[in-house]
């Protein structure tokens, strides 16, 4: 594993911006309607649950990451496909957010660019940052999520003081009762974002401090669940539930209303420079975790030479897992529960399940 330390503040930065992500922009949690803020709430719990899951393993295995410590605890050949199968799960689930990111510069302001012609180059600024190391990507994430939240402030205040906003286009709450929340909060908003923490599994051995994991951790996950769960309350009040439904990117629907005196508006820029500062991020954490467990699982010097390869494999990935927009959209549906409940919530569980047996096992023969 790379020779690096980031620091505690880094770690925050880096855990916030991925959180952010594209669950910002997209129609996150609407299938509850009016209640997708306590859809978001409640899998922001479900987040914590499955973040102390990680954080109990990692107490256990501090030094080594996810692919390393899923071969201790299933076992040299079980553990090592594991492992590399979570390496493909993390540049899949790169590739669809660069993808995310590549349609909505198409459908909003690049909409004569072909879709290689951005997804090329973010890659290659997403390689040569990861070749740089994970200090400097640590570092770089200090910088942005001061633009990130200077972004979100001035984001927000517009909209309120446009005019637009009408609070009463959520009530009445629980209109539809407790199971549209329950449905859409397990797996749909679990798993995304609040599940996708576990890249970090392959990041934490770099902490120079160990022990403010939990607090980082808990801090992260609150404070985006609260965001997130602000931001789409934001649009159903601006746009109406059924708007919001139809919109495939509502939060750029709600900034492009606002008009201040005829002075202030199309202030879509925002929610684009947003997007495209999240996406980087989060698609560099993930085929950093990808590049780093390549290099464990083969045993190899120095990750530094399959980075570029690695990339082009989130290129192709990235144009060619559906052929438009909407079926991208499908297909992630039905990926909560075919891929993100195993991937995220099953292994984990198991993971720690089999750790503590073995331990519990070693201290009795001892």
């Amino acid at each position: 594993m790379e020779k690096a330390k980031i620091s505690v503040i880094q770690l925050f930065a880096m855990m916030f911006i991925f959180e952010m992500g594209t669950a910002l922009v997209v129609s996150y949690g609407i299938t509850a309607r009016k209640d997708a803020w306590i859809a978001i709430l409640l899998s922001m719990e479900g987040g914590i649950v499955l973040f102390f899951i990680h954080y109990l393993l990692f107490r256990q295995y501090p030094k080594i990451p996810l692919t390393g410590y899923v071969r201790k605890i299933f076992g040299k050949y079980l553990g090592w496909m594991i492992g590399f199968i979570y390496t493909i799960y993390f540049l899949y689930i790169a590739s669809r957010n660069l993808r995310e990111l590549g349609d909505l510069l198409v459908s909003s302001t690049l909409k004569e660019t072909p879709l290689i012609a951005i997804i090329i180059p973010l890659v290659l600024a997403i390689c040569y940052v990861i070749y740089m190391g994970a200090e400097v990507l640590a570092r770089t994430s200090e910088v942005f999520i001061v633009i990130l939240f200077l972004f979100g402030i001035f984001g927000n205040f517009f909209a309120l003081v446009s005019g637009n906003v009408a609070f009463h286009n959520l009530l009445p709450i629980l209109e539809n009762g407790w199971k549209p929340i329950l449905t859409t909060a397990f797996p749909e908003t679990i798993a995304f974002p609040f599940g996708e923490m576990i890249v970090f599994t392959m990041l934490l051995p770099l902490l120079n401090k160990p022990k403010y994991v939990k607090r980082v951790g808990l801090s992260v996950l609150i404070l985006s669940g609260i965001i997130l769960s602000w931001t789409v309350s934001l649009n159903i009040a601006v746009l109406g539930v059924e708007v919001t439904e139809r919109a495939t990117f509502p939060t750029l629907a709600t900034v492009g209303k606002i008009n201040l005196l005829d002075f202030i508006q199309r202030l879509d820029a925002i929610i684009v420079f947003t997007l495209l500062i999240t996406v980087f991020f989060k698609a560099a954490i993930y085929l950093y975790a990808a590049v780093i467990g390549i290099a464990d699982l083969f045993k190899l010097d120095s990750h530094y030479r399959i980075v570029l390869p690695m990339g082009v494999i989130v290129i192709y990935l990235s144009l060619n897992m559906a052929s438009n927009f909407s079926e991208h959209l499908e297909e992630g549906k039905q990926l909560s529960y075919y891929l993100h409940v195993p991937m995220l919530m099953v292994i984990p569980l198991l993971l720690l399940i089999v750790s503590f047996i073995r331990k519990r096992f070693k201290t009795k023969t001892n």
